[in-house]
């Protein structure tokens, strides 16, 4: 039964084009590793009485993202997460604490995890709606704001949409908040994918800290990859401590949503950052936008209506069938799909994909 899930895997593994996550790694250096419970409890600043951990790998990753999102030097925090979605639970989490009356604002194309995180917190919330190329509609952003202008305003800003990988423009939101005079405000940023590698290009770091970011969520096992989901999640020291709490029975102060955590995750993303370095994952981040812009063209050399955002690694284009959509594993809405030119997504599967289309586009004349 294993041989046979096994092998399944790596055929499905093949055909996966439509979710962003990177299939390049290799880990097998950290293989002994699983000899071992690894857990952290608790806050990786602070070491805890259970010393099987990876917390100096852990701050190291935490560090490394800090200065990449231009966190205040000595005034920022985080920790490694399950995921995206953990990490803006715990931004909005963060956001709520500090605004307890205040209102979420996100976009009609936020990633799910905003809305669920919004009920699990009971917090107040509208949705904005979106452009057509998936970024946050300003207009309608003020027009929100300014009908509740007395309370607090929580944005949520996304770099990288779910289906478009729009990114939302943090000037324009720091615009509307002063033209409103909305002194108490948070801006939390969801980067879950274009945080690792958008930072690394020319005048891609828009979203950070220096420019009004409050806390940055953003996955570890998309762009670095990771055979475990992962994520991470930066704030500022100041504000994390407003919710910490010491718990003696692990001698340590819990400022996490889950309290024991995978300590795997921290070194997978410790050993990818050391073996990369900055360079080479912005060379990935390059053979990706590369990949991507192939595509595009590609796709409409051959007459497939297609379309990608600027400084993006998804491209957008016109749903096959249903029988070609499981096949290559691709998301869609409203009747379009997409794929995603993550590390380990090659040439040639790409071309596989479009030749897949077009067969199917003659088997469907030749029906006719």
């Amino acid at each position: 039964m294993l041989d046979a899930y096994m092998h399944s895997l790596a055929e499905k593994a093949s055909l996966s084009i439509g979710y962003p996550f990177a299939t390049d790694f290799n880990y097998e250096e950290l293989h002994s590793l699983l000899r071992y419970p690894l857990f952290n409890l608790g806050d990786p600043f602070m070491e805890s009485n259970y010393g099987v951990n990876s917390f100096t790998m852990e701050r190291e990753v935490i560090d490394f993202f800090a200065d990449l999102f231009h966190a205040p030097k000595d005034n920022y925090s985080g920790y490694i997460t399950s995921g995206g979605s953990e990490s803006n639970l715990y931004g909005l989490y963060m956001a709520r604490e500090l605004h307890p009356n205040g209102i979420v604002y996100y976009s009609s194309d936020s990633h799910y995890s905003i809305p669920k995180s919004i009920r699990l917190l009971n917090m107040k919330s509208i949705e904005v709606g979106s452009t057509q190329n998936g970024e946050i509609d300003y207009d309608d952003l003020f027009l929100a704001v300014e009908q509740n202008r007395h309370l607090p305003a929580i944005i949520v800003a996304n770099i990288g949409t779910t289906m478009t990988e729009a990114k939302d423009d943090l000037s324009k939101i720091r615009s509307i908040l002063q033209k409103l005079v909305v002194e108490s405000h948070y801006i939390h940023c969801d980067a879950a994918l274009a945080g690792a590698y958008l930072p690394l290009l020319e005048g891609g770091s828009k979203f950070d800290f220096s420019n009004g970011a409050d806390s940055i969520a953003c996955s570890g096992h998309k762009f670095i990859g990771s055979p475990i989901p992962c994520g991470v999640v930066v704030v500022k020291k100041d504000n994390k401590e407003r919710l910490s709490h010491y718990i003696s029975y692990i001698e340590s102060v819990d400022s996490t949503i889950t309290g024991t955590r995978n300590g795997l995750s921290s070194v997978f993303l410790w050993y990818a950052i050391r073996h990369f370095g900055k360079e080479g994952l912005l060379q990935r981040a390059e053979e990706c936008l590369s990949l991507a812009k192939y595509t595009y063209h590609r796709l409409l050399e051959n007459n497939i209506d297609s379309y990608y955002n600027e400084n993006a690694i998804t491209v957008l284009f016109e749903k096959p069938s249903e029988l070609l959509c499981q096949k290559w594993q691709l998301a869609t809405k409203s009747g379009f799909s997409h794929l995603i030119c993550m590390p380990g997504i090659s040439k040639d599967q790409i071309d596989r994909f479009i030749e897949d289309v077009l067969n199917e586009r003659e088997n469907n004349k030749a029906t006719f």
